[in-house]
């Protein structure tokens, strides 16, 4: 379950949530034909693809970065507890994320930052937890970073994206606490967070998403959240996961960040990839390739 990372002088650590065949390829990406897995099978299986339940292998993880001044955590998975009825492997979760961020070296308490890349139901669940039948602020001293305009767009009041039920429970259990207790940071654009921490718009996925460039003694990572669910985009950047709001900008942002992963060698570190988690993008033509690092 671990993997560390270690970029200049700065310490990265893998803190998984689960890992397994979660989605019918046919389900997550619409162009997924038969012939992609025969095409890709050397890489594939078993670890990214599992023949036996013919379905892709995920994985939902956070990432924490030491730096010499900070603590951040990158994304907050899905939580334990919450009601989640419309999405059944995330319904009343019971995994020692908690067990494992210690593991990591980390408790709550020494969280500076959490950065949210955006507000899906993945990514913001340990955002809190519950205490004495309340939603509280599981980092009790950190800053959450939101996008000015991620919060807007799922904020009920606010009427800007969604406005059905599940989507408002998430809201009100993950975002709304934090707000309520005064640990926000909206920021809007790009922002540093931090020495060599940089947060950059990559809009597509949802309105508001965004990813993390670190850098420290010219070495680079970049934390690509959603703009990539799996590896196969990395081979096949045009397309586009179920999730994605805006497909035409979604494409276009994968492909800037590939682009840059690959002319500046930098550590991709994503949300989702399985085992290896993380590598280097190549150029292969006008398309790519990934070399798996952990």
């Amino acid at each position: 379950m671990a993997t560390k990372h270690q970029i200049g002088d700065v310490s990265v650590s893998r803190v998984e949530e689960m890992m397994g065949p979660f989605f019918d390829p046919n389900f997550l990406f619409a162009d997924w034909k038969p012939q992609s897995l025969e095409e890709h099978k050397s890489w594939l299986v078993p670890n990214h693809f599992s023949t036996e339940a013919n379905m892709l292998v995920m994985s939902i993880h956070s990432w924490v970065i030491k730096t010499p001044r900070h603590t951040i955590l990158v994304d907050a998975c899905g939580g334990n507890d919450k009601n989640r009825p419309a999405m059944p492997p995330m319904h009343k979760q019971n995994h020692p994320w908690l067990d494992r961020l210690k593991a990591a070296g980390v408790t709550p308490e020494q969280v500076d930052f959490v950065l949210c890349t955006h507000m899906h139901i993945d990514h913001v669940g340990w955002n809190t937890r519950l205490l004495n039948g309340r939603w509280v602020p599981t980092f009790p001293n950190a800053k959450y970073v939101f996008s000015k305009q991620e919060r807007e767009f799922w904020d009920p009041k606010a009427g800007g994206g969604k406005n059905d039920a599940d989507t408002q429970e998430i809201y009100n259990d993950s975002v709304l606490p934090i707000i309520e207790a005064k640990q926000d940071m909206a920021i809007d654009g790009t922002h540093q967070l931090g020495d060599g921490l940089l947060i950059e718009p990559a809009p597509g996925h949802t309105p508001g998403h965004v990813t993390l460039k670190l850098r420290s003694k010219n070495e680079e990572a970049l934390f690509s959240a959603d703009s990539m669910h799996h590896p196969i985009q990395v081979w096949n950047p045009q397309w586009n996961s179920g999730f994605c709001a805006d497909g035409a900008q979604a494409r276009a942002t994968r492909r800037r960040i590939l682009e840059h992963c690959a002319e500046h060698n930098s550590l991709m570190l994503p949300a989702h990839f399985a085992t290896p988690h993380t590598g280097r993008v190549k150029r292969r033509g006008d398309t790519f390739s990934f070399a798996f690092e952990g």
